[in-house]
């Protein structure tokens, strides 16, 4: 890839429509640039905010080639873009992400053994191939634990948590689906953290503050920012993220899941883009991941990721839409609503949008939450 200052007024062509686009779309154009997309779905989230889309499946390479015939920069918004479409673009066309990470992060094992070849720990696995390989691998890491399809799992799915024998049934009637699985052991969880780390073309690193997670049926419930760990802690996990960053050779954007243990932080995932923990930062950081990772593919120098607020970000999804709709009285001036344009009737676990609350007491802001939206 040949190093290359993109300036503003030029085009940025998006692989993929959805929201993480949507919203590098809004920064994008607030700096001046103009901006495409490509998506099967016409009127696209990201798509509504661009000036133009190109409507075809994300492994169409005509469309894509279409694309970047308009583009003076290409980006991928997320990681279930085709590897090969991403592979072809980049011989002829300026795509600073590249394919590499792109097929790293698309395959646990890659991922895993990649992450460990570069000195950083992750959780015990093994990787499946057969179910009879299953209890050998599970009397060598204990019950419970954790079996994930090798590609294409997200947010939960293509998972199973093995608490005991009883559940082998239900693990050999999903194992044939694919000829790869991780085993991972289930651990101890003091927390689980996030960091977003940016590298420019030209190598410059920069680190959003760590963002602290909980989940709701494996989907990205809450970040709570600063993340109420210790300081040493959140800065470790930060020279690790900037150190996988560095040793992948990312351009771009990298999120690096973390699950702090008694033993000490473990990487859970990894991702090559803009990522749902980081939403936090467009609104209460001085320049947004959306804005860093513009400036990071077009090699402008990255901006500072201070944190202006505490915060937390609560995810919305398809099943809290009509009580998020009924209790909008409700929502203070501390609280920004985001939602991403997604057309339909909202499906339960997909992501409609996200609320920023400003507060020094998260705790109480989860709990009204979780009682207006998801009425626990």
């Amino acid at each position: 890839m040949s190093k290359r200052t993109i300036l503003p007024g030029a085009t940025i062509g998006i692989l993929g429509g959805g929201q993480l686009g949507r919203m590098t779309a809004i920064e994008a154009k607030q700096m001046g640039y103009r901006v495409l997309c490509l998506d099967p779905t016409p009127d696209s989230p990201c798509g509504q905010v661009c000036d133009g889309q190109i409507v075809a499946p994300l492994d169409d390479l005509e469309g894509a080639l279409e694309l970047a015939r308009q583009s003076d920069v290409l980006v991928y918004e997320f990681e279930n873009v085709d590897k090969k479409v991403v592979q072809a673009l980049e011989q002829t066309y300026h795509l600073p992400q590249g394919s590499r990470v792109l097929g790293i992060t698309q395959d646990r094992v890659q991922e895993k053994a990649e992450i460990v070849k570069a000195g950083f720990p992750v959780v015990p696995y093994r990787v499946l191939s057969r179910f009879d390989e299953l209890e050998p691998a599970l009397k060598e890491l204990g019950y419970p634990a954790v079996l994930k399809t090798a590609r294409g799992g997200y947010d939960g799915k293509g998972q199973l948590v093995i608490h005991s024998v009883d559940d082998l049934d239900a693990a050999e009637s999903i194992m044939p689906q694919t000829n790869a699985w991780v085993l991972e052991k289930f651990v101890q969880l003091e927390a689980e953290i996030s960091v977003i780390v940016a590298r420019s073309q030209s190598g410059q690193l920069s680190s959003f503050p760590v963002g602290e997670n909980k989940h709701r049926n494996n989907v990205l419930h809450t970040t709570v920012v600063p993340a109420r760990i210790e300081p040493s802690v959140c800065n470790a996990a930060k020279a690790i993220a900037e150190g996988i960053a560095s040793a992948f050779s990312v351009v771009g954007m990298l999120a690096v899941e973390f699950f702090v243990t008694p033993e000490g932080l473990m990487v859970n995932e990894l991702a090559p883009r803009p990522h749902n923990s980081g939403h936090y930062t467009f609104g209460a950081c001085y320049t947004s991941q959306f804005e860093q990772f513009v400036r990071a593919v077009c090699d402008l120098p990255l901006g500072p990721t201070d944190l202006l607020y505490p915060v937390v970000m609560v995810n919305i999804l398809g099943e809290s839409i009509p009580q998020l709709f009924e209790s909008i009285g409700e929502i203070s001036r501390d609280i920004k609503l985001h939602l991403y344009g997604k057309k339909g009737n909202p499906q339960p676990r997909r992501k409609m949008g996200h609320l920023l609350v400003k507060t020094q007491r998260p705790d109480e802001v989860i709990s009204w939450v979780d009682g207006v939206l998801y009425q626990e």
